[in-house]
């Protein structure tokens, strides 16, 4: 397997410097990301990721970088894949402000870069042992109009990972500044209770995940349904079945939280419906 990444649309090696010191994502992360998944060399949900991505970069006022659109992120994609000998993975797009300046940046031109990362199933797949997690307590995320995009601010989750590793935890979870229960450290959070979904609601700050909304898609058109509430510690000891999503390894289920058990019958069925989805 070689390593090639895609600067500003150019595929190049990735065994050396690819970007400068002063770029804004290194200094200021000054920017968003998309994680994508890439199966049999296609990214999946390219039309989901772009729309976030748009959404992301008006908020932070970057310019959409000249040539990149879901037509180009699909070809240099595939183009990656191919360079990388790497048919499935997770490709990472990362777009910051390329511009000088400190704090106040003197542009708003955006940039671009294209990763693409092993990952260990060719589809996607449900963890055959379920996940032990509990509340990260050392901190907690504001609810404002960034907390729904992915940004390249994410020392939040990196301390989060940091407790559960110190802890022998597989995931944590995140509380809002108001203490309710918004998403992993990792991903988006669902729980099942009498055979209804129930997900954090985006006010309340979660990540606005592209599989967030594809498990919504795929639950509702399958007749489960689906609320978007706020969620509480009592409401994890309540329900029958915990999981998390996102774009890179769909869902992944959880087996225990503190003293609470779950099963994972709706993680598992709805794992069928997304891996028909993307073979479709």
């Amino acid at each position: 397997m070689s390593t090639h990444v895609i600067l500003n649309g150019r595929l190049m090696s990735g065994d050396g410097p690819v970007i400068s010191l002063d770029n804004r994502a290194f200094h200021y992360g000054d920017g968003v990301f998309e994680s994508i998944r890439v199966l049999n060399g296609a990214p999946c949900f390219v039309d989901a990721h772009w729309t976030r991505l748009q959404e992301g970069l008006k908020v932070l006022r970057i310019e959409t970088p000249a040539g990149l659109d879901p037509s180009s992120i699909v070809r240099m994609i595939t183009e990656l894949s191919g360079a990388c000998g790497l048919p499935n993975g997770r490709a990472r797009l990362t777009v910051y402000r390329d511009a000088p300046g400190y704090y106040r940046p003197r542009a708003h031109t955006g940039g671009y870069t294209i990763e693409l990362h092993p990952v260990p199933t060719p589809n996607y797949a449900l963890n055959l042992q379920g996940h032990t997690v509990d509340i990260y307590p050392e901190m907690r995320k504001p609810v404002n109009m960034l907390a729904v995009h992915k940004t390249l601010n994410c020392q939040i989750y990196v301390m989060a990972s940091l407790w559960c590793m110190e802890r022998g935890l597989d995931d944590c979870l995140l509380q809002n500044d108001r203490g309710n229960i918004i998403e992993s450290s990792s991903g988006n959070l669902f729980i099942v209770s009498n055979g209804v979904l129930y997900t954090p609601s985006l006010s309340d700050g979660c990540i606005g995940g592209v599989m967030r909304m594809q498990v919504i898609n795929l639950a509702i058109a399958n007749g489960i349904k689906v609320y978007e509430c706020s969620l509480n510690p009592q409401n994890l000891l309540a329900a029958d079945e915990l999981f998390f999503t996102n774009a890179a390894r769909g869902v992944q289920w959880v087996s225990a939280y503190r003293p609470k058990r779950y099963a994972h019958r709706m993680a598992q069925h709805l794992t069928g419906l997304l891996v028909a989805r993307v073979l479709s």
